[in-house]
């Protein structure tokens, strides 16, 4: 008997020895050391494109989530599955319908990022991100791709709608609560495009050319506070390059600047494409090649074997990715329902929407007292632009438009004036899909232009309503940027005609006019707004947005939202816009993949390379310090109530950490909440420094009439600091700071005054320029 036993001691103590370890969060050195070379690089590589064209493109496996853009590889022998990822950031995009199934699988289309900048309100924006991680997790999603957060250098940026603010600290500040609001849920994100990706022309291969002053105060600094304050599971690095560099395959941006100076711990992941530079992209610190394809695979394997890729720096990839294997769902096993809770999302976005809706104007005529009959106008009105076109398109199941909302509102619309239009927009935007015009759109709908609408036709309705609605719409999207021309950056010959006539017909008739601007990104608004009463900036917010722009024309809800962006008087006053593609008609900037940065004998400037030239001075920060006027200032916005502020109390902790509080009272007669902006000039430090500039914001409680509320904002001190080139350090200039309490940038309510010590922050010396780009002066 006691032979047997040791002898069966032994049968399974041989059998232990030779069983594959299964991947757990306690084993992944062992993990590691079980994979093979092949499989470590298939770990690196996703798994193919995936239906990333919601059912145009599929891969050869299987594919979990319909719609979603890629997978993760799996290693079946010891237990790691597949992830999946699926873009964003307006909302989960996946394939609404699928055989077999009566079912759909339609998301939430959430306000696109430009207006969740526009409530300057981070609380607000995390719990509509913790809805939209909510359906990400349960249609069986691990990574959304979102959220976008390049910088606004110029208001043509095809996808500055998926961006927040030409602001990096609003920038940051908003993109770490979109980034909590979707991990909360137990699923990640991938931070977006890492970085200088701030035009679409050519975005595969421009060369940003960028001084490392402005690399750090404004590309980057969004980014580092978003990985600072919200951990993402994972970044994704742009396709262009950095002076010189692909973002990709630059060791000093992706380890030096990401993992070494901020503390990044997740995975880095390309963005869809093919470039050669597999091997350089894997010694830098790019852990996984998406969407991925079995060459690059190949490259991995011959570079460990031939040593041009380091076996440290290839385990140190998987073992990232790894780590973030552990993490998801799918790992866990988690069962997804494909039920999320669309109906109450809808109606958190629906109530939320209107604080990131702007007042621009109202001359006394908003809000519209129901019931009123009302001239409805412009294709907008009828056809609602909810977001952008790419990637970012979400497929929900319907998009509520302006004449939907007026009607749930208590209004009655003109059925002549609704009818030409309902009849006319089909047909219209048929035409456009047979016979496009310029670049095929990429996964989305041609917005119909505007219809030519008679002087006589317009008179007739004047006397049968009570007042005119005219909305203006533009839209914009990934693979082109948007141009300086009319009918984009300015109104086209057909819209200035209709707003003209119908102010000059109303207004004869004592009655009055409302501008809705449905667009995705800033368009000229000097020459014209004078003409009508008032003009509510709607962007392109998602779903709801019409019932949100109706909420808010009929006072059902106060517009509290303030601009994240500069609109200037003229494009050229924008110093960004003399190094920006903005009149070119070239080839669309999607589908080649080339690899080879700065290869034309003759490259083209602003196509092949962009200088930026403007360095810091870049939307307000010029403006405030040149003097030179704008249309509407960033930071502003109007409600239909009035904020006073007051007691501004500024108080330094021994290590240097400020504490600012103001006191806001609405002095008006509803209720309301106020964007308050906390604007910092610093002392030269031997630095050319920008006026001031934002260092803090948050938001009111609604604040009823005659109601205050002291609201509190923290600075550290390293958030104060400049970055000086020649020291290559963070640093905090000695002497007196003053602090503005705004509404706006231009419009400055109280300020004070402290001192600081001399601090400083040394980091890489990176990312240098081959040769120094000569910027321009202000000061």
């Amino acid at each position: 008997m006691r032979r047997f036993i040791l002898f069966a001691m032994a049968t399974l103590s041989a059998l232990a020895a030779t069983a594959q370890p299964m991947l757990n969060s306690d084993n992944i050195d062992e993990i590691l050391a079980e994979l093979t070379l092949e499989e470590k690089a298939a770990l690196c590589v996703g798994g193919g494109w995936g239906s990333m064209m919601a059912g145009s493109l599929t891969a050869s496996d299987a594919v979990l989530v319909p719609g979603a853009a890629g997978t993760t590889r799996a290693i079946p022998r010891l237990g790691i599955p597949q992830t999946v990822l699926a873009d964003g950031p307006a909302g989960l995009r996946i394939e609404p319908r699928r055989e077999g199934t009566e079912d759909t699988f339609f998301c939430t289309g959430f306000p696109v990022g430009t207006v969740l900048a526009s409530m300057w309100n981070t609380e607000l924006v995390e719990q509509l991100t913790t809805a939209m991680g909510e359906e990400v997790k349960e249609y069986g999603v691990d990574v959304l791709l979102a959220p976008g957060q390049n910088l606004h250098r110029n208001p043509l940026c095809g996808r500055n709608f998926e961006y927040f603010s030409e602001d990096p600290l609003l920038c940051g500040k908003t993109s770490a609560a979109y980034v909590r609001g979707i991990q909360s849920n137990g699923v990640g994100v991938s931070v977006k495009h890492f970085a200088f990706n701030n035009q679409e022309v050519n975005r595969l291969l421009n060369d940003a050319r960028i001084n490392p002053r402005a690399i750090r105060e404004l590309y980057l600094k969004g980014f580092e506070i978003t990985v600072r304050e919200a951990d993402p599971w994972t970044i994704m690095s742009s396709y262009n390059g950095i002076n010189g560099v692909f973002t990709q395959q630059s060791r000093e941006l992706l380890t030096d600047i990401l993992r070494d100076e901020w503390g990044f711990r997740g995975i880095v992941m390309t963005d869809w494409g093919f470039k050669d530079g597999t091997v350089d992209a894997v010694r830098a610190g790019n852990d996984l090649m998406e969407p991925g394809m079995d060459p690059e695979i190949e490259r991995i394997i011959n570079g460990v074997n031939d040593g041009t890729i380091p076996q440290e720096d290839l385990d140190r990839n998987v073992r990232h990715i790894l780590e973030y294997i552990v993490r998801t769902p799918r790992f866990a096993g988690y069962e997804y329902s494909n039920k999320p809770d669309l109906a109450a999302h809808a109606e958190l976005v629906r109530k939320a929407t209107p604080e990131g809706l702007i007042l621009l104007e109202n001359n006394g005529v908003l809000p519209i007292e129901a019931p009123a009959k009302i001239a409805l106008y412009g294709v907008g009105s009828y056809d609602f632009i909810a977001g952008g076109t790419g990637s970012g398109n979400v497929n929900k199941a319907y998009i509520r438009n302006i004449a939907d909302g007026l009607r749930e509102n208590g209004f009655e619309l003109d059925p002549d004036i609704e009818k030409m239009y309902t009849d006319y927009i089909p047909q219209i935007k048929e035409d456009l899909k047979n016979n496009p015009v310029g670049n095929a759109i990429l996964l989305g709908d041609p917005v119909a232009p505007e219809m030519v609408i008679t002087r006589d036709f317009l008179a007739k309705k004047v006397e049968d309503t009570d007042l005119a609605v005219f909305t203006i719409s533009r839209n914009a999207g990934e693979g082109d940027d948007r141009k300086a021309e009319d009918g984009d950056w300015t109104l086209s010959a057909i819209e200035r005609s209709t707003l003209q006539n119908l102010a000059d017909l109303y207004h004869i008739a004592g009655k009055k006019l409302v501008v809705v601007l449905n667009i995705g990104g800033v368009i000229e608004t000097q020459s014209w707004k004078h003409i009508p009463d008032a003009i509510l900036l709607a962007w392109t917010p998602g779903q709801e947005g019409g019932y949100a722009v109706a909420d808010v024309l009929s006072g059902a809800a106060n517009p509290s939202g303030k601009l994240p962006m500069t609109f200037p008087v003229s494009y050229f006053d924008i110093p960004s816009s003399h190094n920006f593609p903005h009149h070119y008609h070239g080839k669309p900037s999607v589908g080649d993949f080339a690899s080879v940065l700065n290869a034309n004998e003759n490259p083209e400037v602003n196509v092949d390379y962009t200088e930026y030239a403007e360095g810091i001075w870049v939307g307000y920060r010029y403006f405030v310090t040149s003097g030179k006027r704008v249309s509407y200032p960033f930071g502003y916005g109007l409600s239909y109530t009035q904020f006073e502020y007051s007691d501004p109390v500024i108080r330094v902790a021994a290590g240097g950490a400020i504490t600012a509080s103001v006191v806001v009272t609405n002095v008006g007669d509803v209720a309301g909440k106020e964007a308050v902006q906390l604007y910092i000039g610093a002392p030269d430090g031997g630095l050319v420094k920008p006026e001031y500039e934002l260092k803090a914001f948050t938001k009111t409680k609604e604040l009823q009439p005659g109601e205050s509320e002291t609201v509190t904002m923290k600075i550290d001190p390293y958030t104060l600091a400049s970055f000086n080139e020649e020291t290559s350090a963070w640093e905090l200039a000695p002497g007196v700071y003053r602090t503005c309490f705004g509404a706006s940038s231009a419009d400055i309510r109280v300020k004070s005054y402290f001192k600081e010590k001399e601090k400083s922050w040394p980091v890489h010396k990176a990312l240098l320029p081959e040769t120094p780009i000569t910027e321009i002066t202000v000061r």
